[in-house]
Formats: C-alpha cells, structure tokens, sequence
C-alpha cells in the first residue's frame, strides 16, 4: 500500500462525458463532491477549475481508450495525474454505473492502492505516435506484398519457387512484361533476367508457361502495386520527420547502439517507448517487468499455474525481440549474447532463451541510459 491522500478525485471518462468524485475528510466514511463534466475543452477547463476551487491536487483515471488524453492535456502541470491499468481499478459486475465506478476509482487511489501507468514527456509521446505509425506501415507493406505474390500464385505463376526475391530486379521486371502483355513469350522473359539468374532459365520458362490472368485481375494487381509503392513513400517521410524529432537523443541512440543487435532504428523504437529518464521505473527488474518480459506469477493453494508472459510491451517487446535475433547471431567480433543465448537455449528452449536476451538487452539499457556508460559486459569472460 502506498501513502494515502487526503483530498483526492477519482474520474471515470468517457468518449462524450465524464463522472468526477472529490473525496475529502475520513478515511472510513469520506465526504463526496460528485460532478458531470462534458468532454470539450471548455468543459474540461471548467473541471480543472473545479478542481482547484475544492483544492484537490491528485487526480486518478483509468486508461479508457484514448479518451483520457484529452483530460491528461489540459491537467498536466496543473495537478498530479495518475492513469491507471483498468485492471487493477476495475468494480465489480453487476453492482456499477457511472458514479459508482468514479467513487470505486477515487477510494482506491486515496488509500495508496493504485498504481500509476508510465507516462512519458510530450516529445516522448510525439517521437512514439510516429514510431507507432511506422511500424504499422511497416505491417501493412508486408501484407500489400503478399497479397501481390498470392494474386500471381492463383494465376499459375510459380515463379516465387525460382526466384529468392519475388521483388527483385529481375522477378519485377518480369512481372511488369506479364501485365502488359497479352500473349506471354517465356523466352522474352528469360531475356529479362539479370547476373545469377541467367543459369535458371530453363526453370524460369517452366515457371511462366502456364500464367494465365485476366484483365480486370491484372488491373487489382496494378492497384496493390501503387498502394505498396504509396506506402513506401510514407514510410520515407516518417523516416525524415523522426529524424528531426530524435536530433535531441542522438547521445542516447549512439549509447544504445553499441549494443550487439541494435541499429539506429531498433533505438529509436526503444527511445520513443521508454524515454531517457530511467528514475521514472525505479529497477532494471520494473521497467522489465513492465515490457512484459518476466514470467508471471499464479499460484494458489500451492500449486503453481501458468507463468507465461504478460501481453504488456505490445510495441516494446517486439522490437527487442528483433534486437535479440540480431545479437544471437553475431559473430566472434560480439559473441556475449550467443554464447548466453546457447546456454540457455539448452536447458530452455529456443523461445524462453529469446525472451531472456531481450531481458538482458533491456537490463543494459537501463543501466547504459542511466550511467552513461557503453555496452561492456561485466562478466563477458566468464
């Protein structure tokens, strides 16, 4: 139990409205200020001025959606915000409404019983909604491809079985003569085939002879390539606007980059999703745990269940994984994570020996981020 609060708001939001409760005098039986408050900006003004009339200094809502965001802008500065993980401030079922549930939140936060989600800086948040975009183009891209591979494998074109890369040179180029062509000529597309795959031009020939696909199909082909093309355009101008946004961090994203699997880009993702100031975790082992990369706790009645997991780090955690992959395969210029990642793979497995590096990358981290200091392992040798 943290330290309780004397005077205190619980607010339960929502998309249109939302439900205040200050709670002042006994701990036991607290007296109770409630109020409905729109969503616009005015009358978000008018609650935070409502709020310092009855001069309470401690906020506690729980992370609906987007919908706390609003009310975090105008509050931030003003009083002491805390977003809470809807599970942990949660009334029960069959026995809530509005102004229970604003109550249920404020008793909880005032007896020290809630705590606080991580909330970084606003040019953090920024920096991390272009991250975030980026890496949903980024899934999107992938998908447009596919569906531009899977549109010829319907047309009896085989050629991703020959060719390493259906987006290569060569594989496009052919491509391209198949959808403007009506009558298709397999020697005119071995014609197109440039350095190594000249010696599978016989397995190029069997591959498009039996292509066969209609106009209105080739149209629905030519749309998928300009979305991924538009797409990749997108992706270039992020590019550019995240590097202005991070011109601040460069220090920390030299620092982070020094560790064996991360590049630039991996760094940035980590920046945009943790921020710069590790006090705000306290431990490596909570900001760890916070990534979603411990095992989990359930026991009851001395039986232990399942420690998988948790499903936190939806962002974070996959990038280190990446950063994991990519250290596990280093070479003997950098061998501290291989090594580490074949000694537990042995006892483990391949997936929890994974998960355990991208542990270990992230205890670096925050020690690197907090120190100053390069990737030097204490216990490289050993």
């Amino acid at each position: 139990m943290g330290k309780t609060i004397p005077i205190c708001c619980g607010v339960d939001v929502h998309k249109k409205f939302l439900v205040a409760t200050i709670l002042t005098g006994d701990y036991l039986i607290p007296q109770c200020k409630q109020k409905h408050f729109g969503t616009s900006f005015r009358n978000l003004l008018a609650f935070k001025q409502w709020l310092l009339d009855n001069n309470c200094k401690d906020v506690c809502m729980e992370s609906t959606g987007k919908y706390w965001v609003p009310v975090w802008n105008v509050l931030e500065g003003i009083v002491n915000v805390v977003i809470a993980n809807p599970k942990w401030v949660s009334a029960v079922k069959g026995n809530k409404d509005d102004k229970k549930d604003s109550k249920w939140i404020g008793n909880l936060f005032r007896m020290g019983l809630v705590p606080s989600s991580y909330i970084p800086g606003k040019d953090i948040r920024i920096l991390r909604e272009f991250t975030r975009y980026r890496s949903k183009l980024v899934s999107m891209r992938a998908s447009e491809k596919n569906r531009y591979q899977n549109a010829f494998t319907v047309c009896n074109l085989t050629l991703d079985a020959v060719v390493s890369d259906m987006f290569g040179k060569s594989a496009m180029a052919i491509e391209n003569y198949l959808l403007d062509t009506d009558v298709v000529d397999p020697e005119f597309c071995v014609s197109l085939l440039q350095k190594k795959l000249k010696k599978k031009s016989a397995e190029i020939i069997e591959a498009v002879e039996g292509f066969n696909m209609t106009q209105e199909q080739k149209e629905r082909v030519r749309i998928i390539q300009g979305h991924f093309a538009d797409i990749d355009k997108r992706i270039s101008q992020i590019d550019e606007i995240i590097g202005r946004l991070t011109a601040e961090y460069e220090g920390t994203i030299s620092l982070l980059c020094t560790i064996p699997g991360i590049d630039r880009r991996l760094a940035i993702t980590i920046i945009s999703e943790i921020g710069t100031d590790m006090s705000e975790f306290g431990s490596s082992r909570r900001l760890c745990s916070w990534a979603g990369l411990v095992p989990g706790n359930n026991q009851s009645a001395g039986k232990k269940k399942s420690v998988k997991i948790s499903r936190a780090g939806v962002y974070l955690k996959p990038a280190l994984v990446e950063a994991a992959h990519a250290a596990v395969k280093a070479t003997e210029k950098s061998p501290y994570f291989r090594i580490k990642y074949e000694k537990i793979m042995r006892r483990r497995g391949k997936k929890r020996a994974i998960i355990a590096i991208a542990r270990m990358i992230l205890t670096s981290i925050y020690a690197m981020v907090s120190t100053g200091e390069v990737f030097t392992p204490s216990d490289l040798l050993k």
